[in-house]
């Protein structure tokens, strides 16, 4: 009994918010009557919080470093209408238009991060002038009106199903993918505990590693399970996965992920240390830049249509999710998965408070109490260390 409490006590920043989760949904499939965890829903809530999760991965960069970015929203819609000009407009194939609007999305973050990190304004001056900057030229260029329909292989990224090659009622691929990843799952715990043992790093029990496998391989593939019952695993969560392991391993196991830890952890102490903390700033931005153009396709292809209107409060969502996720507000803490996590909190109180017919003011001020509350656990946690 003690050890799992030593090891609850432990990881309580780390699996807090998953536990959380778990029981919201639990809540909320109760209160609806089972309908939040029905396939059909449950592919609807990855596709409706895909853009914000996509938001968040960059946002809790930019976070750990101690910054923040108001202007995401506005950078996202002022993309999309670039990306409609030249899809709708001008007739252009679809790769070289969204190659074309990542390029401008990480020219906007180059331009923030140029006053942020070389001329020294703060984030929050800088990014809300490019929120108002951006949401005005996405108004001019647009002439206020939408454009629409994107093409058809275009919406695809947001709309669309990976094919299964097997046919039949349940999407095989879907069934095989999940084992496939299980597999990998396990093997990469197991390596990861081979070596801290090796080490001598402190493990918990043989029966709790086993335990938590357990738990993880059962909840992976039960949520295949309920994808491969609808339609298959979308193309926006394979689109996901890969930001997710490769972000993850950016800030996990490369020099760049640790420097940007150490800046945000002290920024003189990096400094002194031979870390190059304005160039770091500056590609924080610059990465901030090319998600939110990324986040801004992906609703406007989810959306067919590119409006004046995109992108309002998507910087709020994706800061929320970080914080919620374990991000310090005072930089040098969080971590991909956190972020991943908490966006995912924000995006079933969305849709289990929407199936409970509850109104939008109370959605909001439940959110905002969520969010208070989490900050409000993760200082706890942090003077209760210190202490």
């Amino acid at each position: 009994m003690n050890t799992v409490k030593e090891l609850f006590r432990g990881n309580i920043r780390q699996y807090g918010m998953v536990i959380a989760l778990l029981f919201i949904m639990v809540f909320f499939q109760i209160l609806t009557d089972g309908i939040l965890l029905k396939p059909l829903n449950i592919t609807n809530l990855i596709l409706q919080n895909s853009y914000i999760l996509v938001l968040a991965i960059g946002m809790l960069l930019v976070i750990i470093t101690g910054h923040i970015d108001l202007s995401v929203g506005s950078v996202a819609a002022f993309v999309g209408a670039i990306s409609a000009i030249l899809m709708v407009d001008m007739q252009m194939h679809f790769v070289p238009a969204m190659l074309i609007s990542l390029l401008i999305g990480a020219l906007v973050g180059a331009w923030q991060g140029f006053w942020v990190a070389y001329v020294r304004i703060p984030s929050f001056i800088v990014t809300l002038a490019g929120m108002l900057l951006f949401r005005g030229l996405t108004m001019i260029v647009l002439d206020g009106k939408s454009i629409a329909p994107f093409p058809k292989t275009f919406q695809k990224i947001s709309s669309g199903f990976l094919p299964d090659a097997f046919g039949g009622k349940i999407h095989m691929l879907t069934i095989i993918i999940g084992i496939v990843l299980s597999l990998i799952l396990v093997f990469s715990e197991w390596r990861k505990r081979s070596t801290q043992q090796k080490y001598g790093f402190e493990v918990g029990t043989g029966a709790l590693f086993a335990l938590k496998l357990a738990a993880m391989v059962a909840v992976l593939n039960i949520f295949t399970y309920v994808l491969a019952t609808y339609e298959g695993i979308p193309n926006i969560l394979i689109l996901l996965f890969v930001l997710i392991v490769i972000y993850t391993f950016v800030m996990n196991r490369t020099i760049v992920g640790r420097h940007i830890y150490a800046l945000g952890g002290n920024e003189k102490a990096a400094k002194l240390s031979g870390v190059k903390t304005q160039r770091i700033t500056f590609w924080v931005f610059v990465n901030m830049g090319v998600l939110s153009a990324l986040s801004g396709l992906i609703f406007a292809a989810r959306l067919n249509s590119a409006t004046p209107k995109a992108g309002v409060n998507f910087e709020l969502d994706a800061i929320a999710a970080c914080f919620i996720g374990g991000a310090s507000a005072s930089g040098g803490i969080g971590t991909v998965i956190g972020a991943i996590v908490g966006g995912l909190v924000m995006g079933v109180m969305n849709n289990g408070m929407s199936l409970v017919g509850l109104g939008i003011d109370w959605q909001q001020g439940i959110k905002g109490l969520v969010l208070l509350l989490a900050v409000g656990f993760d200082i706890y946690n942090k003077n209760k260390g210190v202490s």
